[in-house]
Order: structure tokens, then sequence, then C-alpha cells
């Protein structure tokens, strides 16, 4: 299959859980949608049995403090999605509809590989419609205290530079480079978990957040030690979250990135905040519809299968 073409789920993907936030229990459905739907959050049993359709992109962002939220609250929002716009952006998804039925996507393990095991379980199907990308033309910065996040040009696909300093030894200063495709996601990044430090536990959960955290989803960081008994899952694991929670927010572009993001010290807001202002530019990017792209970038992996949208196998 060529990567040419949108990609959506071969079958429905379900997925149950709690948030790590709320710690309420919520289920997610994963439904193939057709060409040039895009990324949307159906969120379901709100007040009076209303549902409500959300967009995933960077407009619909309401809050990105600690988590990244779309939609708001009075008319139904859903929070921490992330880690799952990871998985979707990387495994080459153009088209989904997520159905939800609480106010948060679930936590799983704190990582982005339940979500890729899900779409694994779902397989991948091509469509007619032809692929878009979004090309960044020229440099677009974000600064606040100290802290940066920009999106520049770069012509063989998406590229990532992350810079991360924290006070504790066990951190430090980390930096990482990554070309993004479906297969250096799998290897480098989708099972870096979601990290945060004892100290802030009670202040968090004061304020209503880390209801549902544990160290069954999160790495606890006590000072300069892990609490967590097996350790962590890659040496450096803490700067490949950060980068996994990269991936996710700027999937919020809605498209296919071809540019470099840069950040030192960034989080969520300003994740969102370069999208915000590259998208205020018209002539800082473009959008392209062109064969010639898929020399720069990774071919959709074998498992894009040229077959009909099947039945469940929930």
């Amino acid at each position: 299959m060529s990567s040419s073409r949108q990609v959506t789920l071969a079958r429905r993907a379900r997925l149950s859980g709690h948030g790590v936030h709320s710690g309420k229990p919520v289920s997610i459905i994963l439904h193939p949608a057709a060409d040039n739907h895009g990324i949307r959050f159906l969120r379901t049993g709100l007040e009076g049995g209303r549902e409500r359709l959300i967009a995933a992109r960077h407009d619909a962002v309401s809050a990105s403090e600690l988590c990244t939220i779309i939609g708001d609250h009075e008319t139904g929002a859903i929070s921490t999605i992330e880690h799952l716009m990871a998985a979707l952006y990387a495994s080459g998804v153009d088209n989904l509809l997520v159905e939800i039925d609480g106010a948060e996507v679930p936590i799983m393990d704190g990582s982005s590989a339940p979500f890729i095991a899900a779409i694994d379980r779902a397989g991948l199907v091509s469509q007619k419609a032809a692929r878009r990308y979004l090309r960044v033309l020229k440099p677009v910065r974000v600064e606040k205290d100290g802290k940066f996040s920009e999106l520049v040009p770069f012509s063989r696909g998406f590229r990532l530079t992350v810079e991360i300093e924290f006070a504790t030894a066990l951190i430090g200063r980390q930096k990482k480079t990554l070309d993004l495709t479906p297969e250096s996601f799998r290897d480098e990044l989708q099972h870096a978990r979601t990290f945060g430090f004892l100290k802030d536990v009670d202040h968090l959960r004061k304020a209503g957040f880390a209801l549902g955290a544990s160290l069954e989803n999160t790495v606890a960081i006590d000072g300069d030690a892990i609490l967590n008994p097996e350790g962590l899952r890659y040496r450096d694991e803490f700067i490949r979250h950060k980068m996994l929670d990269a991936v996710g927010d700027l999937a919020l572009a809605g498209l296919p990135i071809i540019g470099h993001f840069r950040s030192w010290c960034s989080g969520h807001r300003m994740n969102v905040a370069v999208l915000e202002a590259l998208f205020a530019d018209r002539t800082a990017y473009e959008i392209v519809e062109d064969k010639r792209v898929e020399a720069a970038l990774a071919p959709v992996r074998s498992r894009v299968a040229a077959v009909a949208c099947a039945p469940s196998v929930d």
C-alpha cells in the first residue's frame, strides 16, 4: 500500500481503563471513518443522554496545563488525549472516530503502547482519498519564561529535537532527536510512561488532579529515587515520554507534518501554542498533496491491508 493514500482502521477496537486525573472508569471504541473525516471524538453519556462530537484539532483545545483537553466542560470536554493521539499519528491513521463514554481518555499504563496494540489488533486499511501534508515553510517560535517551542522547515519528513532539564540528578539535562516513522515510534517512544514527583501529589490531588495516578501508570520520583519496583523502561525514559507527548500534541495540526519540531523545557501548553502560531501565519506553511513527498517519508507499513472495513472483533 502506498502512503500517498489516507488510512483508517480495518475494524473497531475497544479499550477500557480509568482516567489518570479523574480516577473514573472509562471506555473508548476506535471506529473506522470515511475519507477526509479526520480524527474526531464522540463524547457520549452526557447529561440528558446528550452526545458531543469534537474534532481533534489545535483550535478545539481548551486547556493544556497538565494534559491536553479538547472541548469545554460546559458542553462536554475530553482530556488526556495526547497518548492516544501520538499512537494514531505515528501509525499513520488519518481518519477515525473515537467514541468515549467519559471525560478522560484512559491512562492505561501511562504510555502509548496499549493504543498501538489496539491499532495492531484492528489492522489498517488504505482509502481512496489522497493524503495531504502540512509543510512548514519558515520558522515559527513561541517563548515563555526561558522555554521555547518552534517549528522550522525540514524536507525529509517529521523530525523532533526535544530537550528537558530537571533539578533532580535522576533526570538532569536530557536531549534527543528522532526522525518520526511508524518504526521509530514503536522502537523508541511507545513504551515511555508519564512521570511525576511525589512532592507534588498532595497539591495535585487537592486541586482534583492525579486521582487515578499509581505506580501502575506513572513513573513516580521521590528526590533522586524511582519508586516503581521495576525501574525504568528506558535509561532516558523521561525525555522519550516528553517526545511522545509532543507527537500527540502536534497531531492536533490535523495533517502529517513535514518539518522539524524543536523545544526546550516545553510542555503541552507550548506544544499547542506553536501550532496556533503556525496557523496564524498563512505564509508559514502550505498544504500539499504531492506524491514526490512520499520519497522523503516512511511508507505506511505492510500491515495496511487492501481490504474493505471488516466487522468488529472487539
